[in-house]
């Protein structure tokens, strides 16, 4: 915050132990988002070796949601509302439910490079959203919006998705529906702190499960070690470290800030899927990411620029 010259302010009371500032907080849960949840996508693909995607992210988020809301009624918080508990299962259904879980169905039938490709036109899609609550685009991010939807549509002629409609629709939903939650929930009486994190895995836990059982899925009887492995990491770092560190930054800071991880985890997804598993990456495709990249950064970058 500005800081005025002529007249000194009272010194602030310091912090007590443990407690960090939002500006300490806040690169660090951005470095957490963008290489955690840069790798999860590479971790999706491992654990769909042995577990059906709506299954596995149930399973995922079940687990993590019963630690997580265990550990803080443990240490004394509050119970959400019956309103909290209405928006956070909307929030989940639509972050974790329909944005995670369609992630899961589509690298049943895309690489994990391509998928995070895909996802990384989810603030394209909050920037359109928006515009419902009165949030019209300037000039230069209505340009950003055009250029990155164009790069959707390159994306979707390259060699990852094109004969793979099913996939690249999935994926477009998921990054629709996430950002659709993250703009409604900013506006939301939410549970407060992490609260809000393990109750919209819980609600999202049930909606996934009951879709996985509902088509047919069906959890294995000998799953493999790795995908197990796989299926942890999920659970702990992407969900409960990750997730809870993007609500932190959706909640301190611009959702330009909050949202950048998106035009980080694409790189990051396809270069561990290059080098771990020698996933390939067409021209289109490429650029298709490039395109899309470069539509987001100018959204950012003129949200930076509007005054507050």
């Amino acid at each position: 915050m500005p800081t005025r010259p002529v007249t000194k302010a009272p010194a602030s009371p310091a912090l007590p132990a443990g407690v960090l500032e939002p500006k300490v907080l806040i690169p660090l849960a951005l470095l957490t988002l963008y290489v955690v949840w840069g790798s999860t996508y590479l971790g999706i693909r491992y654990a769909l070796e042995s577990y059906p995607p709506f299954l596995l992210a149930g399973l995922r988020f079940t687990a993590a949601g019963v630690l997580l809301f265990g550990f803080l009624r443990w240490r004394g918080h509050a119970l959400p509302t019956p309103l909290q508990w209405r928006n956070a299962a909307i929030t989940g259904v639509l972050l974790l439910g329909f944005g995670n879980g369609l992630v899961c169905f589509a690298e049943e039938r895309v690489s994990s490079g391509i998928a995070a490709v895909a996802v990384s036109s989810m603030p394209l899609f909050a920037a359109a959203f928006g515009t419902i609550y009165g949030q019209w685009p300037t000039r230069r991010e209505a340009v950003g919006l055009l250029v990155g939807f164009t790069g959707v549509v390159v994306l979707n002629t390259g060699s990852g998705l094109s004969g793979e409609a099913i996939g690249a629709l999935a994926l477009l939903t998921a990054a629709a529906c996430w950002a659709f939650g993250s703009v409604w929930s900013r506006r939301q009486d939410m549970p407060a702190g992490p609260m809000n994190t393990a109750a919209q895995m819980l609600c999202a836990s049930v909606a996934l499960l009951v879709v996985g059982f509902a088509s047919g899925e069906t959890l294995p009887a000998h799953p493999s070690l790795k995908p197990t492995l796989a299926l942890a990491y999920l659970a702990v770092f992407g969900s409960i470290l990750a997730f809870s560190a993007y609500l932190y930054v959706l909640k301190h800071a611009r959702p330009a800030v909050a949202t950048s991880y998106a035009y980080v985890n694409p790189p990051v997804a396809v270069l561990l899927g290059v080098l771990l598993v020698g996933e390939t990456v067409g021209p289109f495709d490429l650029a298709g990411m490039a395109i899309i990249l470069v539509g987001v950064a100018v959204i950012t970058l003129s949200r930076q620029r509007r005054p507050a």
